[in-house]
């Protein structure tokens, strides 16, 4: 008997892994292309750092006319959840992450490197653990639960490391004959690899985005079939990576421990491995220590937050990409108008520490995107994500469609447009006193420097009778302000005042202040003449009017 008698019987139906060789040929792509993959399990919602890892994927694919795969990890199905692959794929869809290949719905895939589901790729791992075991790296193992319970029990009494390795690596050196009579006789086993490394030696790695890292080789004699005929992750991640012909795996720094193991996997199954980069960890700032960000605790580590909060996905890639290379933000400054598929993400520019989630900055770079959008965009987000949040504002949209993109164009299309709108649940606050309806229910007024309610009266009453006219240009409207600041005993300039502030009661500022204040119930919002241009002659005159009547 020999380890091919062995392997015949574990695996008899199992192909020679010449087939898949050829079925999965190397790809004709030009020199530099890289082949990445996003590969999540299907047991939830995807995490923040599954899209920043995704993001990095695409796009290194992207800018190196190379391929992005999308790989469905689905091989521990106690854990995988209904429509999961389908939360996956509209996930990363929301964002703008397409796959060039791999699964595109719970049911469909495209692509000639398939199947892009690991539950459906059991043949190919089981042809791969057949050519170990008729190598002699790999044997089944018939350890029972109560067995390496026991195993470890002893290793923690004699505090040395635990695992199953070495002379605790019960099985390992079972002959061949007795291997193959348990099995004939029905005993329940899995596939474990036979490590040939030593705990004593070292292996030097160098990793796209640490650099040179060294480790102790690896020695665990790990699972690769379970009982169930499927792999593990780690065997499944090599035979995948191998013949979908990835060039690059970017995960996270979590798994930079596992880079013996894989490393020795591959060179085992006579694999070239593709070369790693492990990504540092999105970390969360509470009270001065930094953590990393956690499903659990924090709301913004799951992507369904940022459409909650009506944060635009272009501005949270935007965001991520900021994050992910340090070269970003002095590029989006050089560049405020390019698409992001212009900038060129570089592997060794990312960080190695862990970079901190920062939700002001992540707003401030939202209220930047959003800047740029037009008028009628922004109507269009605002009301697909008020119809799911906010049915009432919704419905005050849709009534006034043409009236709310004139209010949503105030400052807009310039040179320096508005930047007060960060997310899609911010419009309503910023916009809601350019409804009747809404403005008839706010009766608060933040006066400043003016506050006296009948110096206010007097002021605006000289301003209804005396100065308006809705057809007058900007710099005639203006003008007309300063008559009446002069009038009513206030500075033209805000420099006269400034130069003489005991000769004036205040400045011309002051005074634009109380009409501002009167017309939006704020001391704060965009352009005034052209908030009075989309309220029109007859909203202005009556409120106005209303409260110097009251």
């Amino acid at each position: 008997m020999d380890f091919n008698d062995l392997a015949e019987l574990i695996f008899p139906d199992a192909k020679d892994i010449s087939y898949y060789e050829e079925k999965y040929p190397v790809r004709e792509l030009k020199e530099g292309a890289m082949v990445t993959r996003f590969a999540p399990s299907p047991t939830g919602f995807i995490h923040i750092g599954g899209l920043f890892g995704s993001i990095i994927d695409r796009k290194l694919a992207q800018q190196s006319e190379g391929v992005f795969i999308l790989r469905i990890e689905d091989t521990d199905q106690k854990r995988e959840i209904e429509n999961g692959v389908s939360q996956i794929v509209n996930g990363l869809k929301d964002f703008g992450i397409i796959p060039d290949e791999g699964v595109i719905s719970e049911n469909e895939e495209k692509g000639n490197y398939g199947p892009y589901k690991q539950s459906e790729r059991k043949e190919i791992y089981q042809a791969y653990a057949k050519s170990l075991i008729k190598q002699g790296l790999a044997y089944p193992c018939f350890c029972t639960p109560e067995e390496l319970e026991e195993i470890r029990a002893k290793q923690e009494a004699a505090k040395i490391r635990p695992g199953y390795y070495g002379v605790w690596a019960k099985y390992r050196t079972l002959p061949l004959d007795e291997a193959i009579a348990k099995i004939k006789n029905g005993d329940k086993y899995i596939i474990r690899f036979k490590s040939q490394g030593r705990e004593d030696r070292k292996i030097k790695h160098k990793d796209s985005i640490k650099g040179n890292i060294e480790f102790p080789e690896n020695d665990q004699d790990i699972v690769i079939i379970k009982a169930d005929g499927l792999p593990t992750y780690h065997f499944a991640h090599a035979v995948d990576d191998h013949l979908m012909r990835v060039t690059h795996v970017i995960r996270g720094d979590e798994w930079v421990s596992s880079i013996p193991l894989h490393l020795e996997l591959f060179r085992a199954l006579g694999f070239k491995p593709p070369k790693y980069a492990h990504t540092a960890t999105i970390m969360k700032d509470e009270n001065g220590s930094k953590r990393k960000i956690s499903k659990r605790k924090d709301p913004e580590a799951a992507v369904s937050y940022y459409h909650e909060q009506g944060i635009p996905a272009d501005a949270v890639v935007e965001y991520l990409l900021n994050i992910a290379n340090s070269s970003f933000e002095p590029w989006r400054r050089g560049n405020p108008n390019k698409d992001i598929s212009e900038f060129k993400l570089e592997l060794n520019k990312m960080s190695v520490s862990g970079a901190v989630f920062d939700m002001v900055k992540l707003l401030d770079v939202s209220k930047n995107v959003i800047s740029k959008y037009t008028a009628e965009r922004i109507y269009e987000e605002t009301l697909n994500w008020a119809n799911k949040y906010d049915k009432e504002f919704a419905k005050l949209l849709e009534n006034n469609k043409d009236y709310s993109i004139k209010v949503l164009n105030i400052e807009r299309g310039k040179a320096k447009p508005r930047k007060d709108i960060a997310k899609w649940s911010d419009v309503k606050e910023s916009i809601k006193y350019m409804y009747e309806e809404e403005f008839n229910k706010m009766n608060e007024y933040e006066f400043q420097k003016i506050d006296n309610k009948e110096e206010i009266k007097d002021i605006l009453s000289s301003y209804i009778d005396n100065y308006f006219d809705i057809s007058d240009d900007k710099d005639t409207w203006f003008n007309k302000i300063k008559d009446l600041s002069e009038e009513k005993g206030y500075a033209r300039e805000v420099k006269e005042y400034k130069a003489n502030p005991e000769g004036y009661k205040g400045h011309v500022g002051d005074v634009s202040t109380v009409i501002r204040v009167l017309l939006t119930t704020r001391h704060n919002t965009p352009d005034l003449y052209e908030i009075m241009q989309v309220l029109g002659k007859e909203t202005v005159v009556n409120r106005i009017r209303k409260f110097i009547d009251n």
